[in-house]
């Protein structure tokens, strides 16, 4: 029989930060802390977290330049052709919603129920900026608050790969491949309701009443993409009336 051997000091610690990553408590572009900090915190020699950020970067999970050690964008290779088949296409936008609308009540449901102290600490956090943002009358504060309520979701649904792929959407939706959120919260009328609706779901998963939250969450992105046509209808609107009112440069005088 082979001795049984105890794991390299260096895989070990590996080990650790690919967790870190696959959990998304290290998230895709961060840099890490430089190495002699990492090292004291992780109570290891800073040779081993050398190795150990060397087996990193070649899995494809690290990248190291001369700013600093990054959690590579993996997605990226991903994201980028799909962004630019996607971008401005309406039939997209409503498989975008479609899906969203598979995914954001399972994710909400799971957050009622596996949410942790500290998932639940984010949250009302969050809640708070947006309610602040609210009264400010900040849209583009407010639109903020709403994509991070969406990620730290996800985070207490505890699925990694619910978190992942849910994170790669939202930073398309960051560089308004579907829709703008800002322009979604320039509507005045709409503004109240989104800020219910976020609060349904926020109090739902913190009070751990998954149907609710479930229920809210299918609500939310129902009214979301209404709201998405309404505002491309009163776009092409007006860009028809536009078209009218400079009619003459088109007809012979």
């Amino acid at each position: 029989m082979e001795p049984i051997r105890q794991p390299k000091i260096a895989e070990a610690i590996a080990d650790h930060i690919e967790k870190l990553v696959l959990q998304g408590v290290l998230r895709p572009g961060e840099r890490l802390t430089p190495e002699r900090e990492l090292a004291e915190k992780l109570d290891v020699s800073r040779p081993s977290l050398r190795d150990a950020i060397e087996r990193l970067v070649d899995r494809g999970l690290l990248t190291r330049s001369k700013t600093g050690t990054f959690v590579a964008e993996f997605l990226t290779p991903l994201l980028k052709p799909l962004a630019s088949l996607m971008e401005n296409n309406v039939e997209v936008t409503e498989d975008y919603f479609e899906f969203r609308e598979m995914m954001e009540p399972q994710a909400a449901r799971y957050a009622a129920l596996r949410a942790s102290e500290v998932d639940r600490e984010a949250i009302e956090a969050c809640i708070a900026r947006m309610k602040e943002a609210h009264a400010l009358e900040d849209p583009e504060q407010e639109a903020q608050a709403d994509v991070d309520l969406h990620l730290l979701i996800y985070d207490a649904a505890h699925n990694a790969v619910l978190l992942h792929f849910m994170r790669a959407l939202v930073e398309l939706l960051r560089n308004n491949i579907f829709y703008s959120r800002q322009q979604l919260y320039q509507r005045r009328s709409v503004r109240p309701q989104l800020l219910a609706q976020h609060l349904a779901i926020a109090e739902a998963v913190l009070s751990g009443d998954a149907e609710s939250a479930e229920r809210a969450a299918a609500e939310h992105v129902r009214f979301t993409y209404e709201n998405v046509k309404a505002i491309r209808r009163d776009s092409l609107r007006l860009q028809a009336s536009l078209l009218r009112v400079d009619r003459e440069d088109y007809v012979a005088r």
